[in-house]
């Protein structure tokens, strides 16, 4: 890694929970990187010097020695194929697929979930508005794929934590850190996530 450099540009609130994603592989992974921040208050990602990089005018992107590669899915597969021996998914290929699977369905679904509770409640101040109808029920098929993948009693996904933990305690802690009723074990899954080094680090730059 000597003559390799890598940039991670985020939202300058650090609230993206695709930011967060990344940020938390290139920290297991162990990769030095510098961060730049992109105001979307203000349109930043609009920025033609950005949507250059970016091409989708979306945070996160990761620059690495000229290369610029956008959406968090492809830029954690990039890193661990870059870096494979610091591994942040299952080795085994059936529980990878089922972790990629996981990742996708994450960013595709739960449409009323990621709208009603976004990550400013996790970050900055829970909201007071109850969860519509919709809201609920997105709640409730979160628990049942979550309660589904994770064994009893254990501490991670896949045996050992992959990325995807960090991915699924950051969705349950938009209703736990709102107050919203979580089942216990979920509930003490993901706040056993929340104490991993490299998650604390990401909170760490909200009090900056």
């Amino acid at each position: 890694m000597n003559n390799e450099h890598f940039k991670l540009y985020t939202d300058s609130q650090f609230l993206s929970p695709y930011a967060f994603t990344v940020f938390v592989g290139l920290h297991e992974k162990q990769i030095p990187f510098e961060i730049a921040t992109i105001n979307l208050g203000q349109q930043g990602q609009f920025e033609k010097s950005y949507v250059a990089k970016s091409l989708t005018a979306k945070v996160p992107v990761l620059e690495h020695n000229g290369f610029a590669l956008s959406e968090s899915s492809a830029i954690l597969e990039y890193l661990e194929e870059l870096y494979p021996n610091t591994a942040i998914y299952p080795k085994d290929i059936q529980a990878r697929a089922r972790a990629r699977q996981i990742q996708a369905w994450l960013r595709s679904d739960l449409v009323a979930l990621r709208t009603e509770r976004p990550t400013d409640v996790i970050f900055i101040q829970p909201t007071s508005t109850p969860l519509s109808e919709e809201g609920k029920k997105a709640a409730e098929k979160l628990f049942f794929v979550a309660e589904k993948l994770l064994a009893s009693d254990a501490e991670f996904l896949f045996g050992s934590w992959s990325i995807v933990d960090a991915e699924l305690a950051l969705m349950l802690q938009r209703l736990i850190q709102n107050g919203d009723a979580v089942p216990k074990r979920l509930k003490n899954y993901a706040l056993q996530q929340w104490q991993r080094l490299t998650v604390q680090k990401w909170l760490a730059l909200r009090h900056k």
